[in-house]
């Protein structure tokens, strides 16, 4: 049975096009729902777009000067200074600046808490949404505020690399307080799946067991200070501020914009001579060797979303599909990594393209404890007799962690 359309859906995406190129059903009571093809889709073909009902940028990425549009997540630097600050040079200039996107003239910011946006747009529309709550005003700086001490504990529980945010939580309840219809957007949150815990298959989430009983009782307490509202009450009990965290623990979709990477795809597109293509390609690519130097893999501006449509997608270690945000803001895009035939469930991978070369145990683990599920894709089915042991490269990762002790960090939600 097909889910019906609700009001916000249709704000997020164009409803025509997805009534008739997708539908989400219901497949059983272990799965739940699922997305399916209502037509068929060729390889590299966009399935639909959609907007985020609440996003957030990471708050340590946020620390690291990584600088993003507070309502759309748009890299707000230019794709020069962008290069320039990654790279630790200074001085640097881009071939081909006309190629970047980036308008800082259009950028604003709130008159009161001085937060950045990359337009007027988004500057309203997040007033409009949530950020009357959510403004600092004069005391952005202050310690002491409620908000500010709620974020200062959630950096040091959760180190890099980010997966979540406690500012997503923020913005959805500052979304339902106000809101006029309260109600509705309640309904629309109870789209996403939170459970704490699979009870079938005897799995908990690894970060609400006791190991984190202390620090998720302390950003309880922190978030019910600065954010309490009588119409939210059964977010802010123990067991619905872990539901709450369970939610956008396995339901947020991580972001990444870049205006750096936009104006490398860009230069790709252009049509040059032999020797100005291989000149911009050195130019390019000893770029981005400085830059690994100086700065390693985080590149980009991130923060996750939740999206209505996306998060009816199953999750598959061989997915059909895949998303990717080349509007350099929150604008999810859903694109066919292969054939896709009408009835055909349309699957993502929960897991990066590392954690997806991994073993099919090593896979398990990360699915088990992130999203309370063992995964039974034709891959997994294909590979069930192979031997329940640890990819060498995970084995690695746990050794160091280990040596670092970081048992009890909150490292990875």
């Amino acid at each position: 049975m097909a889910a019906p359309l609700d009001d916000m859906f249709c704000r997020c995406v164009d409803p025509g096009k997805i009534v008739n190129c997708v539908e989400v059903r219901f497949i059983d009571k272990v799965k739940g729902k699922g997305l399916f093809a209502k037509k068929p889709f060729k390889k590299g073909e966009a399935i639909f777009t959609e907007r985020p009902l609440v996003s957030a940028q990471f708050l340590w990425n946020a620390l690291y000067k990584y600088s993003a549009c507070e309502f759309c997540l748009r890299a707000l630097e230019t794709a020069e200074e962008n290069a320039r600050r990654l790279s630790g040079v200074s001085a640097l200039s881009l071939p081909h600046p006309e190629l970047c996107k980036v308008r800082p003239q259009h950028h604003q910011t709130c008159p009161h808490c001085q937060v950045m946006y990359c337009s007027s747009d988004c500057r309203q529309a997040a007033w409009d949404q949530y950020h009357q709550v959510l403004c600092l005003g004069p005391s952005r700086d202050d310690p002491d505020h409620p908000i500010n001490k709620l974020q200062d504990a959630w950096r040091n529980i959760h180190y890099p690399p980010e997966t979540s945010s406690i500012m997503l939580m923020a913005r959805m309840v500052a979304t339902v307080k106000q809101a006029q219809d309260k109600a509705h957007w309640q309904r629309l949150f109870c789209h996403f799946c939170s459970r704490t815990a699979n009870e079938q298959e005897e799995m908990a989430h690894k970060l609400l067991g006791e190991k984190f009983k202390g620090q998720l009782a302390l950003l309880q307490k922190l978030f019910t200070v600065a954010f309490h509202d009588e119409h939210l009450n059964q977010w802010f009990t123990p067991d619905g501020f872990r539901a709450l965290f369970a939610l956008v623990g396995t339901n947020g979709q991580g972001i990444g914009t870049s205006s750096l990477s936009q104006w490398v795809h860009a230069c790709d597109a252009l049509a040059l001579p032999r020797q100005q293509r291989e000149q911009l390609d050195a130019f390019i690519d000893q770029l981005y060797k400085d830059i690994d130097k100086e700065t390693g893999d985080f590149l980009n501006c991130e923060g996750s979303g939740l999206y209505l449509l996306q998060s009816s997608c199953n999750h598959s270690c061989e997915p059909n599909a895949e998303a990717s945000f080349p509007d350099n803001n929150f604008l999810l895009h859903l694109s066919a990594l292969r054939d896709i035939s009408p009835d055909e469930e349309i699957c993502i991978s929960y897991l990066d393209c590392c954690q997806r070369d991994r073993s099919r145990h090593s896979r398990h683990k990360i699915l088990r404890e992130n999203y309370l599920f063992a995964c039974s894709c034709q891959r997994c089915l294909s590979q069930a007799d192979d031997p329940d042991v640890t990819s060498e490269d995970e084995e690695e990762g746990e050794g160091d962690t280990e040596g670092d002790d970081m048992e009890d960090e909150m490292t990875d939600v």
